[in-house]
């Protein structure tokens, strides 16, 4: 079998080598001390914005006893993180024209405001809930700049050789903030006891117990969230008097020249795809896991340390492949690819776990949570990779105009599976999948 020469355009590279950057930083840059200060306020952000969003999930057996929730509702409460990026332009705009300040003070804001929201103790259930949706939709507006900021910051704060880094750091604390939440809620959250028959002060009892434990965790989000607002008030510049590399200094795309690009580059919009498609399917997916999982009879403890292994497994590969990165230029393409082969195949292997009664594949605990996992993490740990190869694809576009973009892809897909999770639950009022 004979093959036949390539064309000029499949010879093309895909990433064109960015010239703004060269090996020896520029006479006139310099790194500040300061930078891991201003690295460290945003990651918190971003992970108590995590926390926030993931509260209702993890908890959600507790959340129906408490509050009447439906299997919906917890969708719904989900939803509202994917709804917070219809905006997103204007986030966008705001970041391009003001600073990363502007835009990351009213995000904290909106975090505050929302936090403080579902906190109010009202006695009257349905107002309540009300609130509690509120709170959940300003956490989600949130939710544009801290995404997808995290480039633009790394680039705008650090040197090249640890810009990869300072990526994976500040895109994934969001992430860790959501494993967090798997964690902490049902650890301080009693799980309820559906099994036993008791007498109906027991129940009533055992209700007002779960809800002095949910609203105690809220009082102690709405407090760190509070601290957090207030320290980046006092101290945040948007960035250093003197840029740390040559890429910082360059002139770039005006916003809407920027948008016309991105949209026009099809190589850029295939790439966003491959990103959009994986990372917003699992964080929507990540997000009801205690509802997927309890068919196959995982408890919601043990629900909650899968998604805590999962996605902190993640973040500590992702921040380890970054590193990589950043020592060995040229191979992002490559690592995605392997990372996307590796979650490929254990998100078969899950599948088929779960459907045992067709495949008769063994279907064990350890198999259902290492598959679990694996996902999660192969998954989870391509983020600060993409981002990286968004930025050297489309240079001179400014990297929060083009995170932007590709976080509202990804959490359009995230929007798109919690809209049918919600009316799939409403319409069958069953498990997402039977356990084998």
């Amino acid at each position: 079998m004979g093959a036949s020469s390539s064309t000029e355009a499949e010879r093309e590279p895909l990433l064109v080598p960015s010239h703004a950057e060269a090996n020896s930083p520029p006479v006139n840059s310099r790194v500040y001390g300061r930078r891991w200060l201003v690295l460290t306020l945003f990651s918190l952000l971003g992970l108590l914005q995590g926390m926030v969003w993931n509260f209702w999930g993890p908890i959600q057996n507790s959340a129906a006893h408490a509050y009447g929730f439906t299997k919906s509702d917890i969708a719904v409460l989900v939803l509202w993180g994917p709804v917070g990026f219809v905006p997103w332009l204007l986030f966008m705009w705001l970041m391009d024209k003001k600073g990363l300040r502007a835009s990351l003070l009213l995000s904290a804001f909106f975090m505050l405001l929302g936090a403080a929201l579902r906190s109010i103790p009202l006695t009257e259930q349905p107002l309540r809930r009300w609130f509690i949706h509120g709170g959940q939709f300003l956490n989600g507006l949130a939710g544009p700049t801290i995404m997808s900021a995290g480039p633009y910051l790394s680039t705008t704060w650090f040197a090249p050789d640890q810009r990869a880094t300072a990526t994976a750091v500040a895109s994934l604390f969001s992430y860790l903030g959501g494993a967090a939440s798997f964690v902490v809620g049902p650890l301080v959250v009693p799980a309820p006891n559906d099994t036993k028959a008791v007498t109906t002060m027991a129940a009533t009892v055992s209700d007002s117990s779960i809800r002095d434990r949910i609203q105690l965790v809220m009082y102690a989000e709405l407090a760190a969230v509070a601290v957090l607002f207030a320290a980046i008030l006092l101290y945040f510049p948007s960035r250093p008097p003197i840029p740390p590399s040559v890429a910082a200094a360059s002139q770039r795309l005006s916003y809407r020249s920027s948008i016309c690009r991105l949209l026009s580059n099809m190589r850029f919009l295939m790439i966003a795809m491959a990103y959009a498609v994986p990372t917003g399917v699992i964080a929507g997916w990540t997000g009801v896991l205690d509802m997927v999982l309890t068919p196959a009879k995982v408890s919601q403890v043990d629900a909650g340390w899968i998604g805590f292994w999962s996605t902190v497994g993640g973040c500590v590969f992702g921040v380890a492949m970054a590193r990589f990165a950043d020592s060995i230029r040229g191979m992002l393409k490559l690592i995605l690819v392997l990372m996307l082969a590796g979650a490929s195949l254990s998100s078969t292997w899950f599948a088929l776990t779960c459907l045992s009664r067709v495949t008769h594949l063994p279907s064990t605990a350890a198999i259902l949570y290492t598959s679990c996992i694996l996902v999660g993490i192969f998954i989870n740990s391509s983020v600060p990779i993409f981002f990286e190869l968004f930025i050297e694809t489309v240079y001179p576009v400014p990297e929060g105009i083009t995170c932007g973009v590709v976080t509202f892809l990804g959490n359009l897909f995230t929007g798109l599976l919690l809209f049918f999770l919600t009316f799939y639950c409403k319409v069958n009022k069953k498990y997402i999948f039977r356990p084998s």
